[in-house]
């Protein structure tokens, strides 16, 4: 099978790990960076260019889009399964995951337990916003954002006015969010593909962070999830149409 993984760099440890796992499995393994895909649409059909070389004899894609370029990676990624080539995951889930507000309302939305959350724009509703939430400490969050940047714990009222008024300067939305104290520092990770869960780690930041993200210094440790643990994952993923998801789950009383 000829693989084609959407990277910047096949240096990253994710997309070094599918390319020696795809290898093991006999697979050929291609990584292409996004932003050097030339998209063709006209009359007869899309194609595209890699370069100056037409983009031919690929048999499914594997998207790993950084944050930094997700409209233009989400373009390519359309116009692949526009060209009839299967893509895991597809352009339309990877927006729902990447959006945190979109994802939660879906969420919401098919009664998936979820921290209560808020956006505002109006400082003046600030009063009122932050008792819907339980109060501080809270955690805000930008609307875009992975491996924990663009997540903050405010402690006090003062801090999260100073938060969003520079968010705001800025020209960013930011939610509002119900801290869950007792999960403070720690989650679990959930991963799904094909319908199945199958791994599973709990995450515990490391000392004097509230993160618990690898990439913000955080352990894990291999766990097996019970019944109740792996249908939240699996109705997490089936609502937001992703094959291959990365759930996290936090754990309160």
């Amino acid at each position: 099978m000829n693989i084609v993984i959407l990277s910047r760099k096949r240096t990253l440890y994710s997309t070094r790990r599918l390319i020696e796992t795809a290898e093991v499995f006999g697979h050929t393994v291609q990584v292409m960076d996004p932003l050097r895909c030339n998209l063709v649409i006209d009359r007869h059909k899309p194609s595209m260019f890699y370069g100056k070389d037409e983009v031919a004899n690929i048999d499914v894609v594997l998207p790993r889009i950084g944050t930094t370029i997700t409209d233009y990676g989400l373009a390519v990624v359309n116009h692949f399964d526009m060209m009839g080539i299967p893509v895991v995951n597809n352009s339309t889930p990877i927006a729902r995951a990447r959006d945190k507000l979109r994802c939660l309302q879906l969420l919401s939305r098919h009664d998936i337990d979820i921290p209560r959350t808020v956006m505002l724009r109006n400082p003046q509703h600030m009063a009122g916003v932050l008792e819907m939430v339980g109060g501080v400490p809270l955690i805000l969050k930008l609307l875009k954002g992975t491996q924990g940047i663009g997540v903050m714990i405010a402690e006090t009222r003062e801090a999260v006015e100073s938060v969003l008024e520079t968010m705001w300067g800025l020209g960013q939305n930011i939610l509002l969010q119900e801290f869950v104290q007792e999960s403070k520092g720690r989650d679990v990770r959930a991963l799904v593909v094909g319908g199945r869960v199958v791994a599973a780690m709990r995450r515990t930041a490391r000392m004097g962070e509230f993160r618990s993200n690898l990439h913000r210094g955080g352990s894990g440790t291999v766990v097996e999830l019970d019944e109740t643990y792996q249908r939240v994952a699996l109705d997490a993923a089936r609502v937001l149409g992703l094959e291959i998801a990365g759930v996290d789950l936090l754990e309160s009383n």
